[in-house]
């Protein structure tokens, strides 16, 4: 069996289809099919479809729906195969609520099969709002994931699409959110094609992605949905897409009010059609009956673009009969299933990342405690587990309710919320510290304190969804909001053994609570389930197995400008000063050694290297680790080492494994100032552990990667 996605036979013959139908369409009909809402041309058979869908971290915006992790809890799993499964899960449910729908005619927005996810920017910045909606900063992991979760929300199915997949925001894309509708981001060639672009590539070229949202932005001073490089020169050409193009939402209109690159609205629909953009999130393209009388743009050319979007709907199945699309027998009742919710917590279990653990305070032990007090702002808070983009779920376990629940009658549970998320008080009744004295009040009376602090998507998102100070969506700096880290301080002013759990969407300023704090663990947005994994994960019921998919700096002070674009110390592979957590570590209840490590060549040829290695779990609890292979080209001015290869493993205690990965050829390569992909003669090491081979990690992990060198005795390029 071929998936279609690979089949361009079947591919053609759903074209052919698309073409035929578009024939026989007016002028004006073709037109409206290019609008987010395609109303219905009932002399032809076609019935209305909105375009409109989200599906980040599931199905969102249409009712009750299993609400995953968000995507930046999901990449810190660092699982390929978990990233396939929650997809899958999504696309069931999507069909489901889409087969309901269909049966009671409801083709409303939030109603169709083609999902504008997932979001594969570089998390550049962590100042950056919408970081949190991202697979993180390295553009390996964001790739591989990424892929995996587009494989599983089309399928695999021979005849058609389980669901139409979007890589979005092409490209070049990771704030300000203030200025996103009239910012130019300048980028070198080389950190175009090193940084920016390989996620994108892998997604189309690899996992076939059916759509390509373009950004807001002008990149090099072309509007991203209108840009000649990016969607005819590399996407259409160099890469050969052949799926369909959408502009984020309204962003046309930014070309001639916001960029100015246009004079008016006309013009900016030409230049965004002749350019190669099919579907216009939003009204414009109406003006593309104008923009044809005025010989701005031709009827040939419109005709392509509405080709590409009813093939897409073809691929669907939208135009067959309902008996013939296997797809269409998948009922809502597999909609939050107690199959899905246990898929949810196993999410949410992965993710959770373990920063510190000083003397093995955790896992906290049920029998020897009496009273547990559980304080801040995220305790309690439903929106702290779900992040933006997310559907509605049949119930939320907040981590309060998920300590309640995990300790039962065996020991008191006292809450404090100790503060407003952002504003001095409680709720915005108080500017001042009113609750510190309730805070003092639960640590006197408890034998464990869990502080939970953070963010949620009010306090970091996309501009014009957020509500409160930080109206952009991105924060000014790195630090806990309002008097939280006061809080924090009050706790451990007690005298009792206190645990950090952060709920953010992205690194925050964790310094002092390095310095004091025994036991740290970083939930990110962990998914309606989250409070449960949270508690079972506090008390030992699993192993934290996360690891970061960004890197946790001291303080913005070290970081570049935000709106400067050059990767030159930015990220792990670029900084020069130390992380307070490094992107890839993480801790585990259980140790896990790695030995027997063998490289098959001490030469680069084409073939790439096979790496084998045992991995031994030496601890007492079953648990998950991820192997990490890093190249590191031994010359001036290359990156610090970057991350090539990575493998999620399971042991019991006392199991072992060995382990084969493959490092391909092109993992040696880097970029030069023109762009090209290639391996230079030299040296090159490659570093194989459970983390990054800087300094920090081997300082927080006690552990050494192991490392060996290699040589390229020829000079090669890579396609």
């Amino acid at each position: 069996m071929v998936n279609l996605v690979y089949n361009q036979e079947k591919i053609d013959r759903y074209k052919a289809r698309a073409k035929s139908l578009v024939e026989q369409m007016t002028l004006q009909e073709k037109v409206h099919q290019m609008l987010h809402s395609a109303p219905a041309i009932p002399r032809l058979g076609v019935k209305a479809y909105n375009w409109w869908n989200e599906a980040l971290h599931g199905v969102a915006r249409a009712g009750v729906a299993t609400v995953f992790p968000q995507a930046i809890g999901l990449a810190a799993t660092f699982d390929e195969e978990l990233l396939e499964e929650v997809a899958d899960a999504i696309a069931t449910e999507a069909r489901g609520k889409f087969n309901m729908q269909q049966a009671y005619g409801d083709t409303d927005i939030y109603k169709g099969l083609t999902f504008w996810a997932p979001n594969i920017n570089i998390f550049r910045d962590p100042r950056w709002g919408r970081g949190h909606e991202t697979y993180g900063e390295d553009p390996h992991l964001t790739a591989r994931l990424g892929v995996r979760f587009i494989q599983g929300l089309q399928g695999h199915d021979e005849d058609y699409l389980k669901l139409a997949a979007c890589a979005k925001h092409f490209a070049v894309h990771s704030g300000p959110e203030g200025l996103r509708h009239r910012f130019n981001a300048v980028v070198s060639v080389q950190d175009l094609h090193e940084t920016y672009l390989p996620a994108f590539q892998a997604c189309v070229q690899e996992a076939r992605v059916e759509a390509v949202m373009g950004a807001y932005n002008r990149t090099n001073g072309e509007p991203c949905c209108g840009s000649s490089l990016l969607l005819e020169q590399i996407l259409r050409g160099e890469w050969q897409f052949d799926g369909h193009v959408v502009s984020d939402c309204w962003a046309i209109r930014d070309f001639h009010e916001h960029h100015q690159i246009t004079a008016n609205a006309v013009e900016s629909v030409a230049l965004a059609v002749s350019r190669g953009c099919d579907l216009n999130c939003g009204s414009l393209f109406l003006f593309l009956l104008d923009a044809v009388k005025e010989g701005l743009v031709t009827e040939e050319q419109i005709d392509l673009a509405v080709t590409r979007l009813f093939t897409t709907r073809m691929k669907l199945g939208l135009f067959d009969q309902p008996e013939q699309v296997a797809f269409n027998s998948i009922s809502y009742n597999e909609v939050d299933t107690p199959r899905m919710q246990a898929l949810n917590r196993k999410a949410a279990r992965s993710g959770l990342v373990l920063l510190k653990n000083e003397n093995g305070l955790l896992p906290l032990s049920k029998d020897g405690l009496r009273t547990i007090g559980v304080i801040g702002p995220n305790a309690n808070n439903r929106r702290a587990l779900v992040g933006n983009y997310e559907g509605t779920a049949s119930r939320y376990i907040t981590v309060l309710e998920g300590i309640q629940d995990y300790a039962g009658e065996a020991a008191r549970v006292l809450y404090s919320e100790g503060c407003d998320l952002y504003k001095g008080g409680v709720s915005g009744l108080s500017t001042g510290n009113d609750r510190i004295s309730e805070v003092k009040a639960v640590c006197a009376e408890s034998d464990i304190v869990v502080v939970c602090l953070g963010l949620d998507a009010g306090l970091e998102g996309e501009e014009g969804d957020t509500g409160n100070q930080f109206a952009s969506g991105d924060k000014p700096d790195l630090r806990f909001p309002g008097i939280q880290e006061e809080v924090l301080k009050t706790a451990y002013a007690s005298g009792k053994p206190v645990v950090l759990v952060v709920l953010s969407g992205s690194a925050l300023d964790l310094s002092w609570a390095d310095g004091h704090i025994p036991a740290i663990m970083q939930g990110w947005y962990p998914g309606s389930q989250g409070g449960r994994a949270i508690a079972e994960a506090l008390f030992g019921e699993f192993s934290p197995e996360g690891k970061l998919p960004v890197t946790f700096y001291r303080s913005t002070e070290e970081l570049p400008e935000f709106t400067d674009y050059s990767m030159k110390n930015r990220t792990y592979r670029y900084m020069t000063s130390e992380a307070l957590y490094p992107f890839g570590y993480g801790l585990s209840y259980t140790h896990f050694a790695l030995d027997s490590i063998e490289l098959d060549t001490e030469r680069i040829t084409s073939q790439g290297v096979q790496v084998t290695a045992t991995l031994r779990n030496c601890g007492d609890l079953a648990g998950g680790e991820t192997l990490q292979l890093y190249v590191k080209a031994e010359r001036d001015g290359a990156p610090n080492p970057q991350l090539k290869v990575f493998r999620k493993i399971y042991l019991e205690p006392g199991e072992k494994m060995e382990v084969m990965l493959h490092l391909p050829v092109a993992a040696f390569a880097l970029c030069d100032e023109e762009g090209v992909r290639r391996i230079q003669r030299g040296t090159y090491t490659v570093y194989i552990g459970t983390s990054q081979p800087d300094q920090r990690s081997r300082t927080l992990t006690c552990r050494q990667p192991a490392a060996f060198t290699l040589t390229a005795g020829d000079e090669l390029e890579i396609k």
